[in-house]
């Protein structure tokens, strides 16, 4: 009931997020015609704009948007010409998906490792050592390493191709750049939901039984210890699915970020607001996705 509730609710918080979109950006200055190569007359502006139909008020655009919407159409995009919205999720989503998850494949593999291992060695040179490189990975950016990632592997030793995406050696610089600071968030949460766990009375209990302590952490503190990763992982994966703007620009991504960055600088309403909505629907997804899987891992949390 509670997973239905969730999902009926998700309904008009979809509408609000795209009425706000759509007048957010009809109210932004300029338009989508404004940075045509050559000068169009009057008229010809009209005759554009009664096509995409500008020139109705903005909430009988919205109703139109969304009567498009109930079909499963995004509408046509004012920039690309001869290309609907649909045709650009369908061609720049499955690159950010894939750039996506293997940044978060990453920030996994690295992160419940360097967290572990931290936690196991707590208070001693290897704790330290990890806990600065996973502050580290949290405090640099991610425009930032890219950049220093090009100069070093692909400029200076030449191991990686430097942009582009026609190869897998062309994911590893930005799927780095892309989850280094995630992989650092989950290197601290596990780090301390290990401590956290190591504390609680029932192993508190089992190692007074005379539990070893690899048991104690293997099979009973990380089952607890990754709650706080679990809750997390919805919304990084959300974020690091749709890609990175910056990162996608950066090594020439051909992702739904560019598009997005494009779309807002030419007005380009339609892949604006579509876009938008994407990513509040892999957030509303993703989230639910971590509730199920709360109950899955520690069946004493109920929702009601």
């Amino acid at each position: 009931m509670y997973f239905l509730k969730r999902l009926f609710f998700a309904i008009p918080l979809l509408l609000v997020i795209s009425a706000l979109a759509f007048w957010l950006v009809h109210i932004a200055p300029g338009g989508p015609f404004d940075r045509e190569r050559a000068p169009a007359s009057p008229e010809i502006e009209r005759n554009l704009e009664a096509k995409y139909h500008l020139n109705e008020p903005v909430w009988k655009q919205y109703l139109r948007y969304l009567d498009g919407l109930v079909h499963g159409d995004f509408g046509p995009s004012l920039k690309y010409r001869d290309h609907t919205v649909n045709d650009i999720i369908a061609q720049g989503l499955p690159v950010s998906m894939t750039l996506g998850s293997l940044a978060f494949c990453f920030a996994l593999g690295i992160g419940l490792p360097l967290g572990f291992f931290t936690a196991a060695r707590r208070g001693r040179w290897e704790d330290y050592a990890g806990s600065f490189l996973a502050t580290l990975a949290v405090c640099v950016p991610g425009f930032v390493l890219a950049p220093f990632l090009v100069v070093v592997f692909a400029i200076k030793l030449k191991w990686l191709p430097v942009a582009l995406w026609e190869s897998p050696a062309q994911a590893i610089l930005p799927m780095i750049a892309l989850g280094a600071y995630s992989a650092g968030k989950v290197a601290r949460l596990f780090r301390e939901g290990m401590l956290n766990a190591m504390q609680s009375e029932f192993i508190t209990a089992a190692r007074a039984k005379g539990m070893g302590e690899n048991r104690l952490l293997f099979k009973h503190a990380v089952r607890i210890a990754v709650l706080p990763v679990v809750s997390y992982s919805g919304p990084m994966l959300a974020d690091l699915l749709t890609g990175s703007f910056i990162i996608e620009n950066i090594f020439q991504i051909p992702g739904i970020g560019v598009f997005l960055i494009n779309g807002a600088l030419n007005r380009d309403y339609t892949v604006v607001v579509g876009l938008a909505l994407l990513y509040a629907v892999l957030l509303i997804a993703l989230n639910l996705a971590v509730d199920f899987a709360y109950t899955w891992l520690d069946p004493r949390v109920k929702y009601e």
